[in-house]
């Protein structure tokens, strides 16, 4: 597999690498920068929900950062479903931060400024996407 040289490709490409599945450490670092996230997620099946959850916002992730084919229009749909559900856009915004700041801590080392400065610059433009001043 070639290395992508898009950074916040890379960025998963490099925690894929070190870990198998992300969820457990995104989820944590959710729960514990915003506990009351904890009861948004029912008791049975929830890690169902929150491994399809963090696949989908992966997956629109890297769309947004490279060919922006459509996928990325999911995070649109979700700032707009959210809402209903009551979710602070706020919030919303921070799970994609809480992805980052897991990445960054997985990485370690190799953590490099490009990416540093890709990832600033989707959240930026993701926060703009849900009506957000950055």
């Amino acid at each position: 597999m070639n290395a992508s040289l898009n950074p916040i490709e890379r960025s998963f490409e490099l925690a894929a690498s070190r870990c198998a599945d992300l969820a457990p450490l995104v989820y944590q670092r959710l729960f514990d920068a915003h506990p009351e996230t904890r009861a948004m997620f029912r008791s049975q099946g929830s890690e169902l929900v929150m491994g399809s959850m963090l696949a989908l916002t992966i997956d629109a992730i890297l769309d947004f950062a490279g060919e922006r084919s459509g996928h990325f229009r999911l995070i649109a749909c979700e700032v707009a479903s959210h809402d209903a559900y009551g979710t602070p856009r706020e919030l919303f915004i921070a799970f994609f931060a809480i992805i980052r700041d897991t990445l960054r801590d997985l990485l370690g080392d190799e953590w490099s400024a490009e990416m540093a400065q890709a990832w600033q610059t989707l959240l930026v433009e993701i926060e703009a996407m849900a009506g957000i001043a950055a």
